[in-house]
């Protein structure tokens, strides 16, 4: 008794697989079954990578130009007898959030939207009050690749996103106008405040929605900007593992007092994130069906294999072979088809995955521009990121299909009856 996959098996195996239609064989179908293999691997890990990338990007560039937490205070009545959500102590609760475990930034925060003017133009922009030190501490505008001026000036002027830049025509040096309708108050009623100031910095945070609305102001400017003197509207906080934001709300709620709130990147972010794990599950199905339809090419070529090569088959038998040495070589048959196309639509994949910028600029060039437009899908470029558990539920989705429907006419050929099969020979 032969062992299984034994040489001979291969050898037989392997010339079915190269015969000719005139020889009795399926060449053709064998390229067709490994050319559907390919391109469905290939489809499938480039889309797994560029939806990893979307969410690697989207998640970097909140965490990188955000807060991982937002410390802010509910409604209360002042001594006065009006309502505000200020928050007057915030040099000793930021103390007290910096003291937690996890904790690397706790930084009050001023906050108001206004228009920005220069010459003719203008646009609404959202201002953020932050002291430079704490400025510099936010990785994706003191860090960002494309920056210009000098962010160590900053306490003599403004910084502003390069959307904003963009849109206004300005560059370091210009003197910006911001217009509060909430100013001055007077016997006539509030007047609205108009202050210039001096860009000493853009950056690039790298979300086109930053780019395109946030400008930050030195702390104490804002505090007199928008009437905030002596209180600051929230505390940004930023920790060590944002993934795990939730096991800090309870320590930031017990140093903050009764009267905190929070809100968090995943409150804000959160319904996004979820719909591109429901779209990652989705797109896993709908191209997992693709690679099964290219399997059946499979069985379809090693159907037409089984009956050309049927007369074989029963000298096969004939001869001494077993039912379980002819399932196999037809087994190997449909396998290295499998095998084949699933190894180069892993290369094909993973290759697209790692120059995809030079690929999508070819397919930008070739429609000539345009293909991309940040405004509406908020990041500069079509990002990827090639994940080996990707890689491999890839490869294991389609190694699994190509030998799972291999079993089948593979079974047909083994348990043809050497009689029959010489009958009319």
């Amino acid at each position: 008794m032969t062992a299984p996959f034994a040489p001979f098996e291969w050898m037989i195996a392997w010339r079915y697989l190269r015969a000719r239609r005139a020889e009795g064989g399926v060449s053709t179908m064998t390229w067709i079954s490994v050319i559907g293999i390919t391109l469905a691997v290939f489809a499938l890990i480039a889309t797994l990578a560029v939806r990893a990338g979307f969410r690697a990007e989207f998640v970097d560039t909140i965490l990188g130009a955000n807060a991982h937490v937002t410390v802010y205070s509910s409604v209360y009545v002042t001594d006065s007898g009006r309502t505000s959500r200020a928050i007057e102590e915030y040099d000793a609760l930021a103390g007290k959030i910096l003291e937690i475990e996890g904790v690397t930034r706790a930084a009050p925060l001023i906050k108001g939207q206004v228009m920005a003017n220069l010459r003719s133009q203008n646009g609404g922009v959202e201002v953020f009050g932050l002291t430079l030190e704490d400025l510099k501490t936010i990785p994706r505008v003191a860090g960002a690749e494309d920056r210009w001026g000098d962010i160590e000036r900053f306490n003599e002027g403004i910084a502003i996103g390069s959307g904003v830049a963009r849109e206004l025509g300005a560059t370091v040096g210009d003197r910006i106008k911001l217009i509060s309708p909430n100013g001055v108050k007077t016997a006539f009623g509030t007047s609205p405040r108009i202050n210039a100031y001096e860009v000493v910095y853009i950056f690039t945070a790298g979300r086109y929605d930053i780019d395109r609305t946030r400008v930050y102001m030195p702390f104490a400017e804002a505090q007199s900007y928008f009437n905030r003197e002596g209180r600051a509207d929230e505390i940004e906080v930023m920790v060590t593992d944002p993934e795990g934001v939730d096991g800090y709300a309870a320590p930031l709620l017990q140093a903050a007092g009764e009267r905190a709130l929070l809100w968090t990147w995943r409150d804000s972010a959160g319904s996004f994130l979820r719909a591109l794990d429901v779209e990652d599950n989705v797109m896993f199905v709908i191209l997992s069906v693709l690679v099964l339809i290219a399997a059946m090419n499979i069985v379809s070529g090693l159907i037409m294999l089984v009956k050309n090569k049927g007369r074989d088959i029963g000298i096969l038998r004939t001869i001494g072979l077993s039912e379980g040495s002819i399932l196999r070589v037809f087994f190997i048959c449909g396998a290295s088809v499998g095998l084949v196309g699933t190894v180069l639509g892993v290369i094909l994949g993973c290759l697209f995955a790692i120059y995809i910028d030079p690929v999508f600029s070819a397919v930008n060039y070739v429609s000539g521009g345009g293909v991309w437009d940040p405004s509406i899908r908020g990041i500069y470029n079509l990002p990827a990121k090639l994940q080996v558990a990707d890689v491999l539920s890839a490869v294991a989705l389609s190694l699994g299909l190509s030998f799972v429907v291999t079993i089948f006419p593979a079974r047909r050929a083994a348990r043809m009856n050497p009689v029959e099969a010489l009958r009319y020979e």
